[in-house]
């Protein structure tokens, strides 16, 4: 142990003293060890630093620690004690230090604002959390601004400005018009980074009335929209065209300050006409290659990762034809502080000297300080074996009331960095972890390890003797290395024997003995040698081996370094391998390989097949190409081809191709042009108009083909008006006003001369119309605008050249384009089939109302709630689709005794119709699943205790649990069964007069009125008697597994991925793999590693609707494996949707709007009858006002979602009706709608009830905030930079 050394005040000093410093102690990861050390508390999980909170929900903030003994926590809110005894609506969770704050019922998210700080704290030490700042997000409300319609000449730039109210965080800010479609952007038009959207001129297209700003606020999960503003473009001829000028940024220089590893956006929008191109570079640098993209049409510039190298000038150049303008932002990289060397943990012994660094960096450079035990260490208490010198601690000759934790703060304006660090100051004596008489076997002439795992503190020292009595070993011979192993680098037989391992410190001596068995190599005494043997002949190959007695040899042939055909002509021998009757395929390498548990050795031969010299034979090949090709009998549509066939080849020329080639529209393509016998030489060949012809010919026979013959004279053809028309002619709509005609244009040869065109006809089927009809260019596509929705039309395409027309073509029938069926379909019912299958029927709706071609039917379902449990649960929609005209549909998956939901729709080539009315259907009681755990604790003589949780999946009513159970002897043979009835109210059960020392299987399952559930099973053994031999072992109060085992494999599938977990038994083992395939197939298993000691996995990327097998191994234990498991994936098309008609808040609401509505009536109706007079028509004239317009019904605006575009209303988010929410609140629940392109997985819609809703994945939905909650201007807590 190396003595304290003196610290000087010089830094050379200080210097000198580091280098010389004592490493730490290294703590094996031996669980049992680290139970059993003290240790200072470590902060394990924390909520983040900044923590926006949802105001609806309960507020958790996290705080978990380890520590030996258990830390106790306790809090501090805005640097002052936190009393959590006192405040009703907070409590700690149990062996944790993590709040949860009940906001659910009655709390308030605004009056728990401020400051946490977590600490957790033990007799040797306390760690302390971040600053952890709670703020309640915010959703306020739009101010009310009077907006005046925009005027605004063509050419003319504008900036429609959204100014969203401020959120917490802020919201995400999107365009679009009154029928909820996203307003386009391009290159003219454009939002901008502070959601305004910028025109850099105005077209007379941009004239409209619903330019609508809508701001998302993701914590509240709700959407505000603003006033629609109104734009009117005015042309004024001629268009003046305009050099660029910038929108934004103005003037020709700005600065930007961003925070290193953060995202760099710099924008620049500008007006101009024609419209300008942004161009970006950077002032005397260039751009970082791989972290540059650009967005919003080149006007953003975005730099992913920056870092203090990116500060600079940014460029942006506008330039049109006219002219350019460009702007500079200067821009300053700052960074919050970032760790260069974070403080570690020691581990010390009494005496020993150590040190712990903090660095730190950041612009500007952050200030170090130091805390102890969560106290500023210059107010700690005094320890003379520590020394602060900045960023370092020095500690020297530690003592064990020196264990502390330290905390490192590396702060500066933009942040803080905090660390705990502690100091264990342990005094241990020496102790061995590797197991005593751990038996090693090598092969002689290889290394030998033998394990000596140990700790103690002060670090033991190490010294191997073999024998019980033998010397110290010492020598070359011998390799000590620092972990305690001793390798025996060249094994000998002499090597085998007992090794003791002794390791002692100042505390104490402890010694270990294992044990250590050479053997000898296995060998091949006579390999296989290389063989020549005829076809049909017998071949051997020997493999004799030589093998330590001890060890059995295992030989395996292989052919070619893969397995032996399966042949019965093979025969595997105890030393020879024997192949009968040879042909040519078992031509190849035989390898011989010997296996044992130590070692492995193969040998090689090459087995090589003839046969008996062959008689001489005639050569046969394939005839030569055909020579002197003539062209004669010249005609505009044929010509006579003759030729002069070459060599056959001893083998008969069977027929001639003639291929050609058409030089004037495709040179250097050969085609098929026809065949004749191989008697003929001549052919007379039909020839098409306006084609360049060169022929070629091929002979063939039975060896194959020729080479081609040389190309003949060319020949073209006269031109002549088309011969055909196009084919695959179709008419289908792309939009419910167009109709889209295609067809396969011809081919060059088939033009027959040039200036190739097509007309296009059309007329509506069924109705008196002439013919309309347009010529068009060698296309393949004409679009049909204006027509009516889905309705048949008569088409045909004709072709023409410049010589004439094609024969008249035929007609065919299309149909313009789709729109979304109109009506539900009626009469649904459900029939319950049994407690997981329904059956569903509906009356087909009439075609008329379909609108378009009838895909089927979908149906729409979920789960209300369970019946047994009585809870609800955040409803998942599944949906099956039934394809064509059916009208009725199988509900399989169903949970038994569930109450369910069920809606039908009609869906076309277009989308879905409106939703039947919902209806509820319930499902019977079914088996219970497995009981989830069963445990046996508490062995006694003659008694167990038995403890067990609930099914997972009660299925029904519980009315009992079955006990099942039977002794097992020595030869594992089973005695009587005995079978109890238990209470379904129970979960603990104590089973006494059982034989001691005896083992027990228990079976054991729950029972619903339907039956009984699957049973789990377990074993368990009474202790011996007292006078027995054995005594229970330490940890004994737990029944032990006989072996390591994987069991409750359990799977829950979705549609293509799997959670698959399980419970491990046995010893710590952390390398787990799962192994999966599709069930019933022969193919391998598929093998997935688990990372780290986790006891569940997710298997993606499964199939639908298909049933796996599923099995979970450990590695490094042969064989070791859990029993198979079988699963099946969801089926196709299913998804998730939430109705918000079905929630009960909107149904209560509904209602008492209806009250209302009915209470004004009356009153209305009292005062007429008195004759007294009801001005409102009159006020809401004069008033104008938007919030109290009614909505006319009559009106022809998209039905119930009048109000965007046709009332003044401003910024209210609509519901079915007259009249919109107060709070300008939109709803969000499941949908396909446009808002699915605006971000970060929110999908919108309007429901069938007309509120606006959006799914926010991974949130389970919630009321909303009160408006008048909603409303209040946000007051965020300042996190702080600096934590003390």
């Amino acid at each position: 142990m190396m003595k304290k050394k003196s610290i000087s005040a010089s830094k050379a000093s200080l210097v000198l003293f580091l280098c010389h410093m004592i490493s730490a102690l290294d703590v094996p990861l031996d669980s049992k060890l680290l139970e059993e050390l003290s240790q200072p508390p470590t902060i394990t999980q924390q909520s983040p630093k900044d923590y926006i909170v949802d105001p609806r929900e309960n507020i958790v903030i996290q705080c978990e620690a380890k520590g030996k003994p258990p830390p106790s926590f306790s809090w501090t809110r805005n640097g002052t004690h936190f009393d959590i005894d006192k405040d009703p609506q907070v409590i700690m969770k149990p062996n944790s230090g993590t709040l949860v704050i009940n906001i659910m019922n009655g709390g308030k998210a605004e009056a728990y604002e401020g400051v946490y700080q977590c600490t957790a704290r033990n007799e040797r030490g306390a760690a302390i959390s971040n600053n952890i700042v709670i703020r309640p997000s915010r959703s306020p409300l739009w101010t009310k601004e009077r907006l005046e319609p925009n005027q605004v000449r063509e050419g003319d730039s504008l900036v429609l400005h959204c100014r969203p109210p401020v959120g917490l965080p802020p919201p995400i800010i999107f365009w679009m018009d009154n029928a909820f479609q996203k307003l386009p952007q391009n290159e003219r038009v454009s939002q901008g980074l502070n959601g305004d959207l910028y025109f850099s001129n105005v077209q007379p297209e941009d004239t409209r009335e619903d330019y609508i700003c809508y701001a998302r606020f993701n914590h509240t999960q709700t959407i505000q929209q603003k006033q629609p503003i109104s734009v009117k473009v005015f042309s004024k001829k001629p268009v003046t065209e305009r050099q660029p000028v910038l929108l934004t940024p103005t003037g020709s220089t700005s600065t930007k300050v961003e925070l290193r590893g953060n995202v760099l956006l710099l924008e620049c929008i500008a007006a101009g006409l024609p419209t300008p191109v942004i161009r970006w570079i950077k002032e005397g640098g260039e751009l970082p290659a791989n972290r540059t993209s650009f967005e919003n049409f080149k006007k953003t510039l975005k730099i992913i990762d920056i870092s203090e190298a990116d500060s600079g000038n940014y460029k942006c150049i506008a330039r049109n034809t006219l002219g350019s303008a460009h702007h500079v932002i200067s821009v300053t990289v700052k960074a919050a502080p970032y760790w260069i060397t974070a403080p570690r943990n020691l581990v010390l012994s009494p005496g020993e000297d150590g040190t712990l660094i903090c660095r730190a960096n950041g612009n500007p450079k952050p200030s170090i300080s130091w805390l102890a035990n969560g106290v500023p260490i210059a107010i700690a208490p005094e320890d003379p074996s520590r020394k602060v010198d900045g960023d370092t601690i020095i500690f020297s000759h530690v003592q064990e009331r020196s264990s502390a934790v330290y905390q490192c703060n590396a702060s500066n304006e933009y942040g803080y960095l905090l660390a705990n660090a502690f100091i264990n100051v342990l005094a241990e004596p020496p102790r061995i972890l590797t197991p005593a008489n751990k038996l090693y076997q090598v092969i002689a002439d290889s290394p030998a390890l033998l394990d000596c795992a140990y700790f103690g503190s002060p670090k033991p020292e190490i010294e191997w003797f073999k024998g019980v009595k033998g010397s110290i070993l010492r020598g070359n011979e011998y390799v000590f290395h620092d972990n305690g192993t001793l390798e025996i680098p060249v094994a000998q037989k002499d090597s085998s024997g007992t090794y003791t391992c002794v390791a002692r410190n100042e505390l104490g001596k402890i010694q270990n003995e294992v044990q250590l068995e050479v053997k000898d190599p296995t060998m091949i005494i006579k390999q296989p040698e290389y063989k020549v043997i005829q076809r049909y002949g017998q071949v051997s190959f020997e493999c004799i081996i030589k093998h330590d007695s001890t060890l059995l040899p295992v030989i395996i042939w292989l052919k070619d370094s893969d397995e032996l055909p399966d042949d019965e002509r093979f025969l595997v021998g105890k030393d020879n391998l024997i192949i009968m009757n040879v042909t040519d395929k078992d031509d190849g390498t035989y390898t011989c390989i010997v296996n044992t548990t130590l070692d492995s050795v193969s040998a090689s031969a090459v087995l090589t097949v003839v046969a008996a010299p062959p008689t001489p034979a005639i050569i046969y090949a394939r005839p030569n190409p055909p020579f002197d090709l003539e062209l004669t009998g010249q005609l505009e549509r044929s010509v006579e081809l003759s030729w002069i066939p070459g060599d056959e080849n001893n083998s008969p020329i069977t027929n001639f191709v003639i291929e050609f080639e058409d030089g004037l529209h495709e040179p250097g393509v050969w085609h098929y042009q026809t065949e004749v016998p191989g008697t003929q030489t001549t052919v007379q060949l039909k020839l098409s108009p306006y084609v360049n012809y060169s022929f070629r010919v091929i002979a063939v026979n039975e060896i194959g083909r020729s080479q081609p013959s040389e190309p003949s004279e060319q020949y073209l053809t006269k031109s002549a008006s088309p011969d055909e028309n196009p084919a695959n002619v179709q008419g289908i709509g792309s939009e419910p006003d167009n109709l889209v005609i295609t067809w396969e244009s011809l081919k060059g040869f088939q033009s027959n001369g040039p200036g190739l065109q097509y007309k296009v006809s059309w007329r509506q089927k069924d109705v008196d119309d002439e013919w309309t009809s347009v010529i068009v260019a060698n296309v393949s596509k004409y679009i049909v605008s204006g027509t009516p929705t889905f309705v048949p039309y008569q088409i045909k395409v004709q072709a023409l050249n410049d010589l004439g027309y094609a024969p008249e073509p035929s007609e065919v029938i299309g149909h313009s384009g789709e729109d979304l069926p109109m009506v539900a379909p009626g009469n649904v019912q459900v029939h319950v089939i049994n407690s997981t299958l329904a059956k569903v029927h509906w009356d087909p709706v009439p075609l008329k109302t379909v609108r378009g071609h009838l895909q089927g039917y979908k149906v729409y379902y979920w789960k209300v709630q369970s019946l047994s449990r009585r809870s609800r649960r955040h409803v998942e929609k599944k949906i099956l689709t039934f394809r064509g005209n059916k009208t009725f549909g199988m509900l399989p998956g169903l949970e038994p005794y569930s109450s369910y939901k069920l809606n039908v729709r009609v869906v076309n080539g277009k989308g879905e119709g409106p939703a039947s009315p919902d209806k509820v259907f319930k499902t019977p009681e079914g088996v219970p699943s497995s009981p989830s755990f069963l445990k046996i604790t508490n062995p006694t003589l003659d008694s167990l205790t038995l403890e067990w949780g609930s099914p997972t999946h009660p299925n029904g009513v519980l009315t009992s649990y079955i006990l099942k159970f039977q002794p097992i002897n020595n030869t594992h043979e089973l005695g009587p069964l005995v079978e109890i009835r238990i209470p379904a109210n129970e979960s603990s059960l104590i089973l006494k007069n059982l034989n001691y020392s005896t083992r027990y299987k228990f079976y054991f399952n729950a029972q619903t009125s339907v039956g009984s559930g699957n049973q789990i099973t377990e074993e368990a053994v009474t202790i011996m008697d007292e006078a027995g031999i054995l005594r229970p072992a330490v940890g004994a109060g737990k029944v032990q597994p006989l072996y390591p085992r994987i069991r409750n494999v359990t799977t829950a599938a979705a549609e293509t991925y799997a959670n698959i977990s399980w419970e491990y038994e046995g010893p710590d083992h952390t390398n787990f793999y799962v192994e999966y395939g599709v069930a019933g197939s022969k193919e391998d298993w598929k093998k997935e590693i688990v990372n780290g000691s986790r006891s569940f996995f997710v298997l993606k990327g499964l199939t639908p609707g298909t049933a796996y097998k599923v099995r979970v191994g450990a590695e490094g234990l042969s064989g070791f494996r859990s029993s198979e498991d079988v699963f099946e994936t969801g089926p196709a098309m299913a998804s998730r949707q939430v109705d918000i008609a079905t929630q009960g808040w909107f149904i209560g609401l509904m209602c008492a709007v209806a009250l209302l509505i009915l209470i004004l009536l009356i009153v209305c109706f009292i005062r007429r009858n008195k004759g007294g007079k009801y001005p409102v028509k009159e006020k809401e004239d004069a008033h104008a006002d938007p919030e109290i317009q009614p909505m006319k019904e009559d009106d022809g605006t998209f039905g119930e979602y009048r109000s965007l575009e046709s009332d003044a209303e401003d910024h209210k988010p609509l519901k079915k009706g007259s009249r919109t929410p107060s709070d300008r609140t939109v709803k969000k629940e499941d949908s396909d709608d446009s808002l699915v392109d605006y971000g970060e997985g929110v999908n919108g819609q309007f429901n069938e009830d007309g509120s606006f809703i959006g799914q926010y994945s991974g949130k389970k939905e919630k009321e909303p905030a009160e408006g008048n909650e909603s409303s209040e201007a946000p007051s965020p807590v300042n996190a702080m930079n600096s934590f003390v």
